[in-house]
């Protein structure tokens, strides 16, 4: 009999990824295409990953998405860039599918990739950011998610200016709104950069000494350091990753501003798995859920 594999589905504001994924975290069948604008289209999108990779080895789904995710009551609470919140996605992947459905945070689903079989793994206890269109976040506390009463571990809305730009999340400051993609790209504008400018050439024009490019990642970055040293400070890791898809860039940029509070040191490093650390940790959190 062949062994058991979960399809594992990374919802992104940017792209959906997916594949099955086996219990060494290793996958097959690799899909992703670019997230849809409206939250039905994005519900077809995922139905299409199922049907296109669900074969008889296939035990359960496992779905990563942006927002606050009540993973026990398998609720979306609030969505970001994606909003699912009143998308019934667990009932409706089970019309066609009968086994185990299991919805997360998607920055959850990709700390358990890293932590099984990435840069995190045999850590207990871990911290990440995911830095893409927006920033996630998770938390891992004594080798388990920390998730207090359901939702911890949503770093990206920690404040970092409570005067600066509104975010979805109804505040203000949140270290999603001066130090994600998006984020970058308004920084990008308002100095006059050309648009299309890439993060890799403004690290290039930094380290030969272009004032204009340092200004512009001392924006972007200045404030993620202020949030990692506040969590640092308030749950104590051994390590903080940096993943999403300018994890390795925000790590390069941070070396300019190392952590001043001598309390709070701790190492930052990037995440290892890329794109494949959500997908691979809903596919694992799937399995887990055969096993239980």
């Amino acid at each position: 009999m062949a062994e058991a594999t979960a399809i594992g589905i990374d919802v992104g504001g940017t792209n959906i990824r997916a594949a099955r994924v086996l219990k060494d975290g290793s996958i097959s069948d690799w899909m992703s295409q670019p997230t849809a604008s409206q939250p039905e289209l994005v519900l077809a999108q995922i139905g299409e990953f199922v049907g296109a990779l669900r074969n008889k080895s296939v035990g359960a789904i496992g779905i990563g998405l942006p927002g606050r995710i009540d993973t026990k009551a398998a609720n979306v609470l609030s969505g970001g860039f994606v909003d699912l919140t009143n998308v019934p996605l667990v009932s409706a992947v089970q019309k066609s599918f009968q086994g185990p459905v299991v919805i997360d945070n998607d920055g959850n689903m990709a700390l358990v990739g890293e932590q099984a079989v990435g840069r995190a793994k045999g850590i207990s206890n871990v911290m990440m950011f995911t830095i893409g269109t927006g920033i996630g976040g998770a938390v891992f506390s004594n080798g388990k998610i920390f998730r207090g009463r359901a939702t911890a571990g949503q770093l990206g809305h920690l404040t970092v200016d409570v005067n600066g730009e509104a975010c979805l999340c109804g505040r203000r400051g949140c270290i999603e709104t001066t130090s994600s993609g998006t984020a970058l790209g308004r920084h990008i504008a308002t100095a006059g950069l050309n648009p299309g400018t890439t993060i890799e050439e403004l690290l290039c024009k930094s380290s030969k000494g272009d004032a204009l490019a340092s200004g512009v990642l001392a924006l972007w970055v200045n404030p993620l350091r202020a949030a990692i040293d506040s969590a640092v400070a308030a749950f104590d890791p051994e390590l903080v990753l940096l993943g999403g898809g300018l994890g390795i860039a925000a790590h390069q940029a941070l070396a300019k501003f190392p952590a001043l509070a001598t309390w709070y040191q701790c190492p930052v490093e990037p995440a290892e798995l890329g794109d494949r650390a959500g997908v691979i940790g809903a596919g694992l959190s799937a399995l887990a859920k055969l096993t239980a």
